[in-house]
């Protein structure tokens, strides 16, 4: 059985949309449609849904009740809560700045425009595609995040890069800080997008007025310098940071993001 964690605050789409979401064969059960026509409503039952019954896939309307943000506002309460629950956006606002936002500002797989020719197949094809990645994904350990030659160990919170655990530069018989370890997993999940300040402090649910653009620059400074000391310390990682690889400095300079 397939939960679908449905956000829409349109009548006649629920109704078109509803048939096919509850008999399609996405796991060789019947599907359960938990859905939500106001933002804020979605946001509370988000918040009083146990972490451990997270659904199997979400999707969101972005535009809802004239509020061109309110679908990105559940998409962060729904990553919060449950990091690697897959998003799709479907949506009459295909092709706009809505969608390019929605993949800016959210961590989204997917944006369907609802007004295409066999819309109804096109989202069930893209569901079933990303359920089958989620089984792929499954055979990893949960408690890991492996990009290319980096390892974070969720649950003792130790950082690897090509095998070297990462240490603090500034004094290398201790570990790595937690804020920047914090950091560096937001990066990762949400590579190769950049994360700006105030999107960062919100991942990590701070004070954004206390997170500033100098904070965050400082977590990144020891992050690198953690890499380039993992590399024998000569330099060649903030080198490539620099140069737009590793953790690299994005537009404005208040955004970064990892590039492998």
């Amino acid at each position: 059985m397939a939960t679908i964690f449905w956000v829409e605050d349109q009548t006649h789409w629920i109704d078109k949309f509803t048939p096919v979401l509850q008999n399609t064969d996405f796991n060789g059960s019947a599907n359960t449609l938990v859905i939500s026509r106001f933002a804020d409503a979605a946001k509370q039952r988000i918040g009083m849904t146990p972490v451990d019954d997270m659904p199997d896939i979400a999707i969101l309307d972005a535009r809802m009740n004239g509020n061109d943000q309110a679908g990105f506002g559940v998409s962060r309460a729904l990553q919060k809560k449950w990091p690697q629950l897959p998003i799709i956006y479907l949506s009459e606002h295909s092709g706009t700045g809505i969608e390019a936002d929605a993949f800016e500002m959210t961590n989204t797989q997917d944006f369907i425009a609802k007004h295409q020719r066999n819309v109804e197949a096109v989202l069930c094809w893209r569901i079933k595609a990303l359920l089958r990645q989620r089984v792929v994904a499954s055979d990893n350990p949960a408690d890991t995040i492996i990009n290319g030659d980096l390892t974070i160990d969720l649950v003792t919170w130790e950082v690897y890069w090509h095998g070297i655990k990462l240490m603090n530069p500034t004094n290398p018989k201790r570990p790595l800080p937690p804020m920047p370890r914090k950091i560096l997993r937001e990066l990762i999940e949400t590579s190769p997008r950049p994360v700006s300040t105030l999107q960062m402090a919100d991942r990590l649910d701070v004070d954004a007025e206390r997170f500033s653009y100098a904070s965050y620059r400082q977590h990144i400074k020891t992050l690198r310098h953690a890499f380039d000391l993992a590399e024998g310390n000569n330099g060649s990682f903030v080198a490539r940071c620099k140069a737009g690889q590793g953790i690299a400095t994005f537009g404005d300079q208040e955004s970064y993001c990892w590039i492998k």
